[in-house]
């Protein structure tokens, strides 16, 4: 390779070949948990052969971002504590190489690292996450077929959905995502200072993707006086059309699931609408959103703590810098909760939340550079 001596050779070597091999490991773990976690579920369902290899096939990549970081640090604790156990490390820099020079590969690997992780994150994770879902939801909508009426196949009960731009709230009895149809449905429509003007109760609706609007059939329209509340105007209907209301039934069934089960697109309009009507619960969505693209950087601080802690010290087995690994990440782990606790409790916003585990583990790597001679 151009620009690369014999050592940057030898050290790329030796660590993309560790590197790979505990990418294998870890994902071979993974396979392991997702199979432990959802194979039964899945045959419950109805999943058989290429189905399940299809689901952990799309369920993986959701992982890859997650995993990188941990084998970067294992490998390249592993590697240097191996190199200078060797002397390897110390001949070079008797040699006059300069510090910075001799750890210059892992850098730029590094910076290709962070790369990485922005498009798992950005492209990758997204779709991973998405199609998993979905995969899941056709067996679920395939095996209630055959027991339900098919306006409760992937029913959700009781969804309530409060749109303060345009000055409507939602309640449906359930919504099908398999017929993509609500039931029971009524709308109400408020005035600026949030008094019922008028409301939508009808049977069933559903959003005409080719309209762009609402269709409600077999209702009635309702009209009140916003002053007093009372009822002064009631029209039956078997159809009707609303061309103003454009609710994306998608987003009224995100609000409920966890920041962790949704991807970096759905987080990304949760969040538009939950901080729009000044709603608390955006938090924690805000952190995990925010904390997604906070670990782009996550790479060059693996290696940014990796370097001193396997290059200072007593010449033990490479095998200890892997279990110093692990501490790592506790202490990381721990900062990311603690982190998210002080958003919850508004002390901090979610993006300085989010960024807080990057500043301590990076805090960490300066001080142990420190220590480097």
């Amino acid at each position: 390779m151009p620009g690369l001596n014999t050592f940057d050779r030898h050290l790329l070597r030796e660590w993309l070949q560790i590197l790979a091999l505990v990418l294998l490991a870890t994902c071979g773990l993974l396979v392991v948990q997702v199979l432990y976690d959802d194979f039964r579920s899945l045959r419950e369902l109805g999943a058989r052969g290429l189905v399940l290899w299809k689901y952990l096939a799309v369920t993986l990549p959701s992982f890859l971002a997650l995993v990188l970081p941990v084998a970067l640090l294992i490998s390249l604790m592993f590697t240097l504590g191996k190199l200078h156990r060797a002397n390897e490390l110390t001949a070079m820099r008797a040699a006059g190489v300069g510090f910075i020079r001799l750890t210059a590969p892992v850098w730029a690997v590094g910076l290709g690292c962070c790369a990485l992780t922005w498009w798992l994150n950005a492209t990758v994770v997204p779709w991973s996450v998405e199609e998993s879902r979905s995969l899941r939801d056709e067996l679920q909508f395939s095996r209630d077929a055959k027991a339900l009426s098919h306006d409760r196949v992937g029913a959700s009960y009781s969804v309530a959905f409060d749109n303060p731009r345009e000055q409507r709230m939602w309640f449906f009895n359930r919504y099908s995502r398999f017929t993509k149809h609500g039931y029971g449905v009524a709308v109400s429509e408020l005035d600026a200072k949030r008094r019922e003007t008028g409301r939508l109760v009808a049977s069933e609706a559903w959003l005409d993707v080719g309209k762009r609007a609402w269709v409600f059939k077999d209702g009635r329209e309702l009209t009140f006086a916003p002053e007093s509340g009372e009822l002064i105007g009631s029209v039956p209907f078997v159809m009707k059309v609303r061309e103003t209301y454009h609710e994306d039934p998608e987003l009224m069934l995100l609000i409920d699931r966890r920041p962790v089960d949704l991807s970096l697109h759905e987080l990304q309009e949760l969040i538009g609408y939950l901080e729009s009507e000044k709603n608390p619960k955006s938090v924690p969505y805000a952190v995990r959103y925010f904390g997604l693209i906070a670990d782009t950087v996550v790479p060059l601080l693996v290696i940014a703590m990796a370097i001193p802690f396997s290059v200072t010290g007593v010449r033990v087995n490479p095998a200890v810098g892997v279990s110093k690994s692990i501490g790592l990440f506790f202490f990381y782990y721990v900062l990311t909760n603690f982190a998210a606790s002080l958003a919850t409790k508004e002390i901090v916003e979610p993006a300085v939340a989010a960024w807080l585990p990057n500043l301590g583990m990076a805090g960490v790597a300066l001080w142990l550079f420190t220590r480097v001679r």
